[in-house]
Parts: structure tokens; sequence; C-alpha cells
């Protein structure tokens, strides 16, 4: 008799609790000790669920630049440190070393806010030094996580930029983003604003064991048609893709996303960075233990032999054919599916407001 295939895809016991994407808590590389709590399988009841805590980060400023090569935009602002999505490949996870925590279970549980996030970017803004260009938010935690709801971080920052005129460009997981649509839309007739939803999977499977906390992504397709039709200028990243295990979606996800309203798509490819390798090597052999090899050896060939070289895989776009077929793939789908150029954003607008509960005599008198 024929044995039956195993399934492509399970859903290991969590070893972590529901909803958790990590499943380890390794100690972050900056501490004396290392340690870890280990599951000797004598326990007879489930793990217990794993609450989220929030911290407050007494930030001096909100805004962060950069001049790397790598990235499209040269300033961004982060309003939470940490992410409860828990996406098992984000290569935020090991910023939270640098916190005296782990990349791990921590970084998805141990949040930090930023009190006061409005008021410090109206004062950067109002700096005389200042030099206007867009700012991107979404690009390294994701702004409209779960907290948020309660929080509302992120809707005193776009208020903030609503009053200034000041352009912005956002990129998330989470259909949240709707709730703000009464501030984007009135930005995006000015030419302020433009949205990015990502979506990795049609797979609700994959996605709910890859990407635990976040939006299913039919409702962040959804969330795309909503902003469209609300004038937001609005496009998809797929990413990252993932080499054996979810790269064979990539066009029936930009199709599937143009059909929604997106008009402009990007695509990343996965990276992963310090301890992120551990973590996600460790998540895929438990949860996808028949693709791990293949998954595995096609990521040493895009990253000269190790899991992840920033250098080799970064420089001058794609090394190893694998990588270079995602690529040609896009760009031929892309061109198939009619995607635009992202819209350019305006500058000239910006303004600094006068002081809030002042009219025009008090701004005359300075």
């Amino acid at each position: 008799m024929a044995r039956a295939a195993s399934p492509p895809f399970r859903r290991p016991r969590p070893s972590t609790g529901r909803g958790r994407g990590a499943r380890s808590n390794q100690t972050g590389r900056y501490e004396a000790a290392a340690t870890e709590r280990v599951d000797d399988g004598w326990a007879d009841t489930p793990p217990e669920d794993v609450k989220t805590r929030t911290h407050l980060e007494r930030a001096r400023r909100i805004i962060t630049y950069n001049d790397s090569l790598n990235v499209g935009f040269d300033r961004s602002i982060n309003p939470y440190r940490g992410c409860e999505h828990g996406c098992i490949y984000c290569f935020a996870r090991p910023t939270h070393a640098y916190m005296g925590l782990s990349p791990g279970l921590d970084f998805e549980t141990e949040l930090f806010v930023k009190p006061g996030a409005g008021e410090m970017l109206a004062r950067e803004l109002s700096a005389k030094a200042y030099k206007i260009r867009p700012i991107a938010i979404g690009t390294n935690t994701d702004p409209y996580q779960p907290i948020e709801k309660s929080l509302r971080t992120m809707r005193d920052i776009l208020g903030v930029l609503t009053r200034f005129n000041h352009p912005v460009s956002i990129l998330t997981k989470s259909a949240l983003i709707l709730r703000d649509i009464d501030l984007f839309g009135p930005m995006a007739e000015r030419r302020l604003a433009r949205a990015m939803l990502s979506v990795t999977t049609l797979d609700n499977g994959l996605a709910r064991a890859m990407e635990p906390r976040a939006t299913r992504p039919d409702k962040r397709l959804e969330a795309i048609t909503q902003l469209k039709d609300a004038g937001i200028p609005t496009g998809v990243v797929h990413g990252p893709m993932i080499p054996g295990l979810n790269d064979h979606e990539l066009e029936s996800l930009m199709e599937t996303a143009r059909d929604a309203g997106a008009t402009y798509a990007a695509y990343t490819i996965l990276r992963l960075p310090q301890e992120v390798a551990d973590l996600f090597q460790e998540w895929l052999e438990a949860f996808a233990p028949n693709h791990a090899p293949k998954v595995l050896r096609h990521l040493r060939e895009m990253n000269g032999g190790e899991l992840y070289d920033p250098y080799w895989s970064r420089e001058a776009g794609p090394k190893g054919a694998y990588g270079q077929l995602i690529q040609k793939r896009f760009a031929k789908a892309w061109r198939r599916l009619g995607f635009r150029e992202m819209p350019i954003l305006r500058a000239d607008l910006f303004r600094v407001p006068p002081p809030q509960g002042t009219g025009a005599q008090g701004e005359l008198f300075g």
C-alpha cells in the first residue's frame, strides 16, 4: 500500500503560547550570560499564553535619518520598538538586543512606545534648520500593530504631519490603517500621502504561522480597495519572497493586488541578519520541515554560502540564479499587469503653522 504524502505545512504545538511567531527566546547578543527556557516535554499542561507588555521609551528625537544607498528614503519614523505582529522573518528583531532583550519572543511581547511623539515631531519640524523631504513610516516596525488601537501614537503623528503639510509614505500589514482615512484622504488630495500594504502570501495557514498577529491577507487586499476608493495612492509590497516557500505565489499575488486597486508594486527577498537566521531556521524546521532543506539551500546560494551576507546579497542587485530569476519574474509581471511608478509626493506645501491655540494676531506679533 502506498504511503500517504505528508502535508507541506503543519502547525506544530506552540512552545511559546498562541499567536506568537518566535519559538524561543534566546538571550540578546550583548548580555554577559546566556539563558533560555526549554520545554523538556514533562509538562502535562499546554504552555501559557505570553502576554504583551508595553514600556515607555524616553527618546530625544522622533525622526531617524540615514544615508544608505540601499533604501529609497533618507528619514523615517518608527512609533514603536518591537512589533506584536510577530513576523518570524522580521529583519528588525535584532534591535531588541540593544534593549537587553531577546530578538525572539521578547521582540513581539516587550514593546516600547515613545510618549509625546506628536509633540517631539512638531518641535523637529519647526526647527529653522529642518529641510523638507518625505518621511517614511513603517520601514522597521509596523505603525499599525495591535497596540496602536489604544495608544494612537500613529494618529497623533499623522495629525502633526497634516498641520505642517508634510509628505508621508506609509507601509503596513494592518487594516487598522483604514481608521485614519479621514486624515489620509485630504493629504492625498494635496499629493502629500501614499500608502503601501505588505502582502506576503494568499495562504491563510502560512500567513497565520508566519505573521501570527497581522491582518489576514484577504483583509489587507480589502484595505487596498478602500484606500484606493478614498483617493489615496496605494501600492503593494510582496515581501519577503522566501525561495522555495512562497515565491511561487509572486505572480498571483501581484495580479490579485492589482485587481484590488494597487497601482504600484515592489518586492523584497528574505534577508536574515544576526539572530533572525537562527530564529527563522528553527521556525522553518518546525512548521515546514519538508521545505526546509530546499529553502535553506536557496538562501545560501543567494548569500555566498551563508544564510545571510549583506554585502554579497545587496550589492548591485540579487546574486545567484534563483534571486535573479525572482527579479526577472517580478519585472515581467509588473509590465504585464500595468503597474506604474510610485507617485511622487509634493514638498512645496510645507509650512510651520502657528502654535495651536493662537490666532492670526498671535502669528503677526510672533
